[in-house]
């Protein structure tokens, strides 16, 4: 299926999604998360604020805040991102695209410094390919960086397919969680 009417077909599901649903699925998604050992082990951590019915990760950032972790956000910044230290969840305003992002006073993190980046998508497949909003931000900020923090990309588990399209510059995600399941991706390069 073409990324387009992926993209489209899985936004039209997610958006169609109950208050219910949604938060049942994000609080037992992001348990699954907070039980894997490399969250636990994770000192630096970069989140998303959910659009459009992804997966919340409020309770990520609530148990990353108590276990002493350094928590960072996504700010849009031009065509690039630059992640911010966030302490809490009032220091985020409505930015690019209506996303909440941190103040652009905060101060910029060093970018090759996160242990684990949790990452949205509209669509993912089994083998750690990512659809996103096909803007590009996620993938030009991994494609910049010197070594990569462990990927996970958090999603509601119809949001993972047999295969998604994938290009060469696609960086891949290492880990999917969803609500259901935690799948380990065996990444040895970019496809």
């Amino acid at each position: 299926m073409p990324k387009r009417s992926l993209r489209s077909s899985m936004l039209a599901r997610r958006s169609s999604m109950s208050r219910e649903q949604w938060q049942a699925d994000s609080l037992r998604a992001q348990q699954r998360l907070l039980e894997l050992e490399l969250f636990q082990q994770a000192r630096r951590v970069a989140l998303y604020a959910p659009l459009q019915n992804e997966v919340d990760t409020a309770l990520l950032f609530a148990a990353a805040r108590e276990a002493g972790k350094q928590v960072l956000y996504p700010q849009v910044c031009g065509e690039q991102l630059a992640f911010h230290e966030v302490t809490a969840l009032e220091q985020l305003n409505r930015g690019s695209f209506g996303i909440l992002e941190p103040c652009p006073l905060s101060s910029v993190q060093e970018q090759a410094t996160l242990d684990l980046m949790v990452v949205p998508g509209v669509a993912f497949d089994l083998r750690g390919h990512r659809v996103g909003f096909g803007k590009g931000y996620y993938d030009r900020y991994l494609a910049g960086l010197h070594q990569l923090p462990f990927l996970v990309g958090l999603c509601h588990d119809f949001q993972l397919c047999d295969q998604v399209p994938a290009e060469g510059h696609d960086i891949r995600m290492h880990c999917l969680v969803t609500e259901l399941r935690a799948v380990q991706v065996a990444v040895t390069d970019r496809l």
